[in-house]
């Protein structure tokens, strides 16, 4: 079913960029797996390059840099984040990772301990946090599943970020927003997202 669709790991790894040009309030760092790197679609049709003509439209004065790799971990996630960080030295940073820990049943207590360094991290750097929740098929047992989406409710609490509850919520069980493959978003569900995060980042922005 589509509701499930959200988490898979992606096959096509592979990093886009959304330069800055000019001198601007900061950088919002995205830093996350395919479901940030507009897979499937083109790159101007992804939810973080509606994020940038969003923050134009609104004349708010970012630049926005996707890091984002598909197919990407928490581990993996962690192991470049100060390289990043050091980079493009983000005023705000959101954080879209987890999905692919989930999928391969990785220890979710792993999985929340690389999310809280990577917070640590972006709050060292001096970056406010925005944490991306997601959420596992049933199949993966009732207990993984609370524990998983509990993760980054959790840890957005206990650290006082920004948290969107749930990146697909809206659409998740509607078979049309997906491409054929039944996995990734469709360029017609990107705006979705980008409602979704753009809550949880509206009230950070300057």
């Amino acid at each position: 079913m589509a509701i499930f669709a959200v988490l898979v790991v992606a096959l096509a790894p592979g990093v886009s960029a959304v330069a800055a040009t000019a001198a601007r309030s900061g950088t919002i760092l995205v830093y996350g797996d395919s479901l940030s790197a507009a897979y499937g679609i083109s790159q101007d049709q992804g939810w973080v390059r509606l994020l940038e003509a969003r923050l134009k439209s609104e004349k708010r004065n970012y630049s926005v840099a996707n890091a984002s790799i598909s197919g990407e971990t928490t581990s993996g996630g962690l192991s470049r984040m100060k390289q990043v960080l050091e980079r493009h030295k983000p005023a705000i940073t959101v954080i879209e990772l987890g999905a692919n820990d989930g999928l391969r049943g990785l220890s979710v207590g792993e999985m929340r301990k690389n999310l809280e360094a990577m917070i640590a991290q972006a709050r060292a750097a001096g970056s406010r946090v925005v944490l991306v929740g997601l959420k596992l098929p049933p199949n993966y047992g009732a207990d993984y599943n609370r524990a998983f989406e509990a993760a980054f409710t959790d840890l957005a609490k206990v650290h006082k970020t920004g948290l969107v509850p749930f990146l697909f919520e809206g659409f998740a069980e509607k078979r049309e927003y997906y491409l054929p493959d039944n996995i990734h978003p469709t360029a017609a569900a990107q705006p979705i997202l980008l409602e979704n995060v753009w809550k949880a980042l509206k009230p950070m922005l300057k």
